[in-house]
């Protein structure tokens, strides 16, 4: 099935903007801040539900605050004979694979993972090479994260001064 392209302007920009910073801001803000009133708002992002350009909503969680403390993305490597369909099946069985996705390069897929510990790692390292068609994994733990704002640190934007 083919998408057709949607009309997506500065407004839809705006408005689609004011919802990444905070999901929760009410329509009359966004109108206020941008020149609309809330219900050309909501009727543009109703439409851009429509049209999947707004897939769905969410609630940002600092990870360390569920006791997931260690994080790492791990390479995957496999036998010739696993689709991403098959992969697909088996990420969907480890809890803690908070994302998965195919890649090109030398590995032929990609795991975003959160444990407990390392110990906790470990263990789903352990499973994940387990896995019948898994050749190879190779893990890289991270120590950082340098956008501190963005969703997959589980953090609040940085706040700006206001005077």
């Amino acid at each position: 099935m083919t998408h057709q392209p949607v009309p997506f302007d500065d407004l839809d920009r705006k408005i689609v903007a004011a919802l990444v910073a905070n999901a929760r801001t009410s329509f009359t803000e966004i109108g206020a801040a941008i020149g609309l009133s809330a219900s050309a708002v909501k009727r543009r992002v109703d439409r851009m539900r429509e049209t999947d350009v707004i897939t769905g909503f969410t609630t940002t969680v600092r990870p360390a605050a569920l006791g997931w403390r260690t994080e790492a993305y791990v390479e995957v490597y496999c036998d010739s004979a696993a689709p991403p369909r098959r992969l697909a099946e088996v990420v969907r069985n480890y809890p803690e694979i908070i994302a998965a996705m195919t890649v090109t390069g030398g590995a032929d897929a990609l795991l975003h993972v959160m444990a407990t510990d390392v110990e906790h790692f470990e263990e789903v390292l352990e499973r994940i090479r387990a896995e019948p068609f898994v050749r190879q994994t190779i893990s890289y733990m991270v120590l950082s994260h340098l956008l501190t704002g963005s969703a997959e640190a589980g953090a609040a934007p940085p706040a700006t001064a206001t005077q």
